[in-house]
């Protein structure tokens, strides 16, 4: 790692380990969301069955509830570019396994169903060593920057992966999972000529115990509150599995509204990720981090009352931008923290949280909107997600002190 001063977005792209980093990070999260596309059309094209689709999310978290320690302890443990290129080469083999069964047309859901779980084990391993190896590709002292511009493109893959995805089926399924496998390639390659910083290993016994993570956090305040904040916040704020019912029913904006009204909070992120690698946050980072929690549940109650397509679009924009910022400092804040050693397993329990927390979240926002309806359901948790920051800040004062990063 460089021992030069904070860089610049820019010179930050032309440092090489980081640019490389980002390639290969980003070619992976476009076949990721080209994946969901294909996946979810293939399955109820094949099935018609809506619990089957809802089946395929289940099927791919399951490897990350069942591997998390194995996981972060492989991240500690052996070097984490080779463990990032052979979950690379993991995915790309799965992905053509499913070109080739779908081309053939001996393809079905069971089929579907087992590369699905194996795309589960391969992102379980990948997503805490891809977080952990980015200290080790970041300059000395522009991590929170480098966290923004990583954000940033994944942000694009979000909002443009599903387009891609969605065209490439169009032309022919197979061609769809063909490009998964093109990009996964090619991320291999690029993550194998990433040069990271030294990377730590344990130091003893002790520290090489898978549980060590869970213990480091449970004995690190700051930590524990900037985890539990984003599982408990996501899991009230949770209204995108309500975005359907407010498109028909409340907005009457059709398929076309839907697509816009998903797309406006990875708008927002993206444009909050342009302005934190210009502008990093310098101080106050504990209650900026809060704050931006509270402006998120803020927003969830603005999109849950409105009645107008306009506001709704604003409303999810602003969102997206305060979940940035707070997804922003909480990594940076979790990596600076952690000891190299253990960052894998510290980052493994961090992305089971996150996961927990969304799919969690769509349960309770589809649960309390069956049983309330849609407008009180997100009206009820934006509120739970105000109310949530506001107990953590006299829950977790250490976290709240928290004055700068880096």
């Amino acid at each position: 790692m460089s021992a030069n001063p904070p860089v610049s977005a820019g010179e930050l792209l032309k440092f090489k380990p980081f640019l490389f980093f980002l390639l290969s990070r980003s070619l992976s999260r476009f076949s990721s969301q080209i994946a969901a596309v294909a996946i979810g059309w293939q399955i109820y094209d094949l099935t018609g069955s809506a619990f089957a689709l809802g089946m395929v999310g289940l099927v791919q978290f399951l490897p990350t509830a069942l591997l998390v320690f194995v996981a972060g302890h492989a991240a500690d443990r052996f070097e984490r570019k080779r463990v990032v290129q052979l979950c690379q080469l993991a995915e790309a083999a799965t992905a053509l396994y499913l070109a080739a069964s779908t081309y053939l047309g001996a393809i079905g859901e069971v089929q579907i169903f087992v590369a699905t779980f194996a795309l589960g084990i391969a992102g379980a391993f990948e997503s805490p060593t891809t977080a952990a190896l980015l200290p080790l590709v970041a300059p000395q002292g522009s991590l929170q920057r480098a966290t923004a511009v990583a954000s940033g493109a994944g942000q694009v893959a979000t909002i443009t992966g599903p387009a891609l995805g969605g065209f490439a089926y169009a032309v022919a399924p197979h061609f769809a999972y063909a490009v998964m496998v093109l990009f996964w390639i090619l991320g291999m390659i690029l993550t194998g000529f990433i040069q990271p910083g030294p990377q730590a290993t344990p130091k003893d016994a002790a520290d090489d115990d898978i549980f060590a993570g869970v213990r480091f956090i449970r004995a690190n305040p700051a930590i524990l509150g900037t985890i539990s904040l984003d599982l408990f916040a996501v899991l009230f704020g949770g209204v995108t599995a309500l975005l359907p019912i407010y498109a028909r029913d409340v907005l009457q904006a059709g398929p076309l509204g839907l697509g816009i009204l998903r797309a406006a909070p990875a708008v927002g992120a993206l444009l909050m990720t342009m302005v934190l690698a210009r502008h990093a946050i310098s101080r106050h980072v504990g209650i900026r981090m809060f704050q931006a929690v509270i402006v998120f549940g803020a927003a969830t109650v603005v999109f849950a009352l409105s009645q107008w397509m306009w506001l709704s679009v604003l409303a999810l924009a602003v969102l997206g931008a305060a979940d940035t910022i707070s997804v922003v400092i909480r990594f940076s804040l979790v990596q600076l923290a952690t000891p190299d050693e253990m960052r894998g397993r510290v980052g493994a329990v961090n992305f089971l949280f996150i996961n927990a927390s969304n799919q969690l979240g769509q349960f309770e926002s589809g649960l309390t909107a069956a049983l309330f309806g849609a407008m009180p359901a997100a009206v009820l948790g934006g509120i739970g997600t105000i109310a949530v920051a506001l107990l953590w800040m006299k829950l977790f004062p250490s976290l709240r002190r928290v004055e700068r990063l880096e």
